[in-house]
C-alpha cells in the first residue's frame, strides 16, 4: 500500500524505533516554536542546563498571551525572554506582531518539515504540509537542545473533505463538525489528515482553523498536503523558495477514514463547556448574547475579519452587545486598514484589539458573571474566559458577526444576501514587514549578551530523584475530561505570576477546588485521583509542575491527554492508569497510598498500591518507553538534561 503523507515525513525523520510497530519511535525535530506563557520556561530551562545554543532552526519566542502588561511582571517577563533570546540564539517576536501560530504560517512553516511548539495549537502549521506538535515544554526544550521528539508511533486518521462550502459556511464549521462527528477523546493516539477533492477550494488560512482545532479532538496534529494552494500562499508571502509539493500517494493506507460533504453544511456552535456539544446555530437562536469576540489563533486571518466585516457593513452593533475585534498578526492589521475594512468595523460600533491572543486565553473582556459570550476560539472550557461562572459558544467569524447584530446566535444566511462574501479572500501578496522580529543575526556578540530578569522571575523549582517507597495522600478526587484549565486556570490575574512558581502555584484547582492548595501543603506529600482524558486542553507544563512544586508524586487515572502525560513524566510525576477501571470507586479522597519497590516496579510497568487504613490494593499501569522510565527515575526531565550535558 502507498504513503500517506504524515507516514512520509514521519520516516524522513526518523532516529529510531519501527514504522511498522505500534512503540514509541523518535523523531528529528527541525523547528521549534514558544510563546510567552511557555517561552519564559524554555529559558529558564536553558540556564537551568547551562546550555550553550539551541540547534533547531528557527527557534522563535513569540510574546501574543499575556501582552497587557498590567504591572511589571508581564513587560519584566518579555524583557528576560528578549535578552535570553539574544543570548541562546533565538528568534524573539515583539509584543504586537502578532500571535505565534499565524506568524509561523506566515514566516516560517515549511512543508515536509517537523516543528515541536510548547503551545498546544501548534499544529496550525499543518495548513502548510508539515507536522507541527504542541508538547510540554520540557520537551521542546530536549528537542530545541538537538534531541529528537519520542511519540508513540500515531494512528493516521483521514478526514476526507468532498464538496465545497456553501456562501455563509466557513472552515470553522467542517471543524466543529468533525468534533461532533469524533468528539473531544475521537482523535486520540491519531495524526489527523486532510485529504478530498473538497480541500481544492480552501485557502491556506481555511486549512489553518481546521488544522488548529484538530488538537481539539485529541490528535497528535492534523496536516493537509502541501499543493498548489500551498505555492500560491508561500508566493504570495515572499517564500516560494519553501514550497514543495507533497500529496499522498493514491493508494495510500489509513487506520481509519471519515468523510464530511462540505456542500452540507451549514452554519454551526458548540456549547458551554465542550467544544463536542455541537449544534446548528440555527436551533440556538434564543440565546441571548453579551458580548462577541472575533479573533484568536483559530479566526484571525484577513478573510475572516473581511467577512465579518461585510456583513457588520452599514449595519450597528446591537446596543447590549459588546463586539471585539481581534486581527491576528500585524501583517493582518495592515491589510485591513489598507483596505478600508477597519473602518467599516470601527463605523458598525466594534472595538479593535491589538493582535494578541487576548479574550481566548482569558486576557481581557472577562465576560460578567454568569455572561454570555459568543466566540470564534477553539476552547470554551469552564472558566477559560476568565470568568468562572460564563457561559462561551464557539462559532465562525461569520455566525459571531450576524450574532453581534442581531443580539442572540444567528445563521448569517438569515440576515442577509450572503453570497457577497465570496469576494472576501486572502491578499494575492501580502505585506512583509519583519521589523518586529528580532534575529539571531541582529546580536554581533550574543556571549555578550546579559539576560536581565525582574524580581518576579525565580529559578525553576527541582526535585530529587524518584523515591524508593512512596507513600501519599489522595488530596482531590475529579471526574472525566478535566482539562488544563481546570488545574491552573488562565486569566491576567493569574498568568503574570508564570515566571514566579511559588506565587502561580496558589492558584492550583482554585476554581475547582479552592482548599487545594493549603491541603497539599499540609500533606507535604500527595496523589491525585483522575478519569478518563485527564489533562485535556493547553500543553501549559506548569499543571504538572505546580502539582510536583506543591509535593504531589503521582496521578492515578484511567487515562490521559497525550500532552499532558508528558508533561507529568517530564516533571517526574508518576502517571498511573487503572488497570481495571473499576478500582476508581473503590478510592477517596485523603486515602493514604502506599507503593513499595518503585524503581523495580517502574521496570516493570505495573505498580501495586496498597491503602493500609482499608485493607484495599489495586494495580496500575505504567505505560512508559525505557526512556520515559529513565526520564522518571531521575526525578524529571531537568536533571535529566543537566546531566548529559555534564
Amino acid at each position: 500500500m502507498g504513503l500517506s503523507i504524515s507516514k512520509k515525513i514521519l520516516q524522513s525523520h526518523l532516529l529510531d524505533g519501527d514504522m511498522t510497530t505500534n512503540a514509541q519511535i523518535t523523531i528529528k525535530v527541525d523547528q521549534t516554536l514558544w510563546e510567552d506563557l511557555t517561552g519564559i520556561m524554555g529559558a529558564q530551562i536553558l540556564e537551568s542546563v547551562q546550555a550553550d545554543k539551541v540547534s533547531t532552526e528557527p527557534t522563535v519566542f513569540y510574546v501574543d498571551h499575556n501582552t497587557l502588561a498590567t504591572s511589571t511582571e508581564n513587560s519584566d517577563d518579555h524583557l528576560y525572554m528578549r535578552t535570553a533570546a539574544q543570548k541562546f540564539g533565538i528568534y524573539y517576536s515583539k509584543p504586537g506582531n502578532g500571535i505565534c501560530h499565524l506568524l509561523h504560517c506566515e514566516r516560517f512553516a515549511k512543508p515536509s518539515q517537523v516543528m515541536l511548539g510548547a503551545d498546544s495549537h501548534t499544529p496550525t502549521s499543518g495548513a502548510l504540509g508539515m507536522i507541527a506538535i504542541g508538547s510540554g515544554g520540557l520537551s521542546v526544550a530536549k528537542s530545541m537542545l538537538g534531541e529528537g521528539f519520542r511519540l508513540n508511533n500515531p494512528q493516521i486518521l483521514n478526514i476526507k473533505l468532498t464538496g465545497q462550502l456553501r456562501p455563509g459556511v466557513s472552515a470553522k464549521d467542517v471543524t466543529l463538525e468533525a468534533l461532533r462527528i469524533l468528539s473531544v477523546k475521537g482523535g486520540i493516539g491519531c495524526i489527523i489528515e486532510f485529504t478530498g477533492d473538497g480541500i481544492q477550494n480552501l485557502s491556506i488560512m481555511q486549512r489553518a482553523t481546521i488544522a488548529n482545532m484538530s488538537i481539539e479532538m485529541g490528535a497528535t496534529t492534523g496536516i493537509f498536503p502541501s499543493d498548489q494552494v500551498t505555492k500560491e500562499y508561500l508566493k504570495a508571502q515572499g517564500r516560494e523558495q519553501d514550497w514543495i509539493e507533497l500529496l499522498p500517494d493514491a493508494d495510500a493506507e489509513y487506520d481509519k477514514v471519515v468523510e464530511i460533504n462540505l456542500s452540507e453544511l451549514e452554519p454551526l456552535a458548540a456549547k458551554p463547556h465542550m467544544p463536542d456539544l455541537v449544534e446548528k446555530a440555527s436551533a440556538l437562536g434564543d440565546v441571548k448574547v453579551g458580548s462577541v469576540f472575533i479573533g484568536s489563533c483559530t479566526n484571525s486571518s484577513y478573510s475572516d475579519i473581511a467577512k465579518a466585516a461585510r456583513i457588520l457593513k452599514g449595519k450597528k452593533v446591537h446596543k447590549e452587545i459588546d463586539l471585539t475585534i481581534g486581527p491576528g498578526s500585524k501583517q493582518v492589521l495592515e491589510q485591513l486598514i489598507h483596505d478600508g475594512v477597519l473602518a467599516d468595523l470601527v463605523s458598525s460600533g466594534a472595538r479593535i484589539l491589538e493582535c494578541a491572543c487576548g479574550p481566548c486565553i482569558g486576557i481581557g473582556q472577562a465576560p460578567p458573571g454568569r455572561g454570555v459570550a459568543v466566540r470564534t476560539s477553539n476552547r470554551n472550557f469552564k472558566g477559560r474566559s476568565s470568568t468562572a461562572d460564563a457561559f462561551v459558544y464557539l462559532v465562525s467569524p461569520e455566525t459571531a458577526a450576524a450574532t453581534a447584530i442581531m443580539g442572540t446566535i444567528a445563521d448569517p444566511r438569515d440576515l442577509m444576501d450572503v453570497t457577497v462574501l465570496q469576494d472576501c479572500d486572502e491578499p494575492a501578496v501580502y505585506k512583509v514587514d519583519d521589523s518586529m522580529m528580532i534575529t539571531p543575526d541582529d546580536v554581533k556578540d550574543r556571549h555578550q549578551i546579559q539576560i536581565i530578569r525582574g524580581e518576579n522571575i525565580v529559578p525553576l523549582p527541582e526535585r530529587g530523584a524518584l523515591k524508593e517507597t512512596i507513600r501519599a495522600t489522595a488530596v482531590i478526587k475529579l471526574g472525566d475530561n478535566i482539562t488544563t484549565d481546570d488545574i491552573i486556570p488562565a486569566g491576567s490575574n493569574i498568568l503574570k505570576y508564570i515566571a514566579n512558581i511559588p506565587k502561580f502555584a496558589e492558584f492550583t484547582f482554585c476554581y475547582t477546588d479552592p482548599t487545594f492548595v493549603s491541603r497539599a501543603k499540609e500533606l507535604k506529600t500527595s496523589v491525585i485521583i483522575g478519569g478518563d482524558n485527564y489533562g485535556q486542553g493547553s500543553s501549559r507544563e506548569h499543571a504538572a509542575l505546580l502539582p510536583m512544586f506543591l509535593g504531589v508524586e503521582a496521578v492515578v487515572a484511567k487515562s490521559y491527554a497525550r500532552i499532558h502525560k508528558e508533561n507529568l513524566i517530564n516533571y517526574g510525576i508518576l502517571p498511573l492508569v487503572f488497570k481495571n477501571k473499576d478500582d476508581y470507586e473503590k478510592l477517596d479522597v485523603n486515602d493514604v497510598f502506599v507503593i513499595e519497590k518503585v524503581y523495580d516496579q517502574v521496570d516493570k510497568g505495573e505498580v501495586i498500591v496498597t491503602i493500609p487504613e482499608k485493607n484495599v490494593s489495586f494495580t496500575a499501569l505504567l505505560e512508559l518507553s525505557d526512556y520515559d522510565k529513565r526520564i522518571i527515575k531521575e526525578g524529571g526531565a531537568v536533571n535529566y538534561l543537566r546531566n548529559k550535558l555534564k
